[in-house]
């Protein structure tokens, strides 16, 4: 059962995201570690983040660690075709994994060495139909009711955000 209503959770995020500043050039706004912690707590994750797909990396652009899970950094990066992130983004993989366990085991997921029950990822895609990268949770242990629905509409809000065209100055 749920602890907090869903419509609740997206009325702050759309909050954070979209009264923070109108520049874009594809930067995340500043408020994205802000999110990220409140969806991981919400959605009783471990570890939220959100990375960027380019030149063949994935780098960790945001990242919101449990205290007693410090796993990911901001700026940390790796090869996109061993990711989760790239299989999602390419439909190998689901944007939710109830228990990842079974994909990892069947070698559809690359082992990340170290256990990850419920994973939860959905790409971020620009206006233009390109994908910045993706947004992603995941918890140690089975979440079965941690919410897709939620990681998606703060990705279309962050594609918005990231896709919206700086405002010109006059002068």
């Amino acid at each position: 059962m749920l602890d907090y209503n869903p419509d609740d959770l997206d009325v702050t995020i759309t909050e954070l995201l979209v009264a923070t500043s109108d520049s874009a050039d594809h930067e995340l706004p500043p408020v994205v570690p802000a999110v990220l912690q409140l969806l991981r707590k919400r959605l009783g994750m471990d570890v939220a983040f959100v990375s960027q797909i380019a030149d063949g990396r994935r780098t960790f652009m945001a990242v919101d660690n449990a205290p007693d899970f410090p796993l990911l950094e901001a700026g940390m990066s790796d090869p996109v075709e061993e990711s989760w992130c790239q299989r999602v983004v390419e439909g190998r993989l689901p944007e939710k994994m109830e228990d990842a366990a079974p994909y990892v085991q069947s070698g559809k997921a690359p082992d990340p060495g170290f256990t990850i029950g419920t994973h939860l990822s959905t790409p971020v895609r620009l206006a233009d139909g390109k994908v910045y990268g993706t947004l992603c949770c995941f918890s140690r242990g089975l979440q079965p009711e941690a919410d897709i629905d939620r990681l998606r509409y703060t990705a279309n809000l962050l594609s918005e955000k990231l896709s919206a065209k700086p405002v010109e100055s006059a002068g």
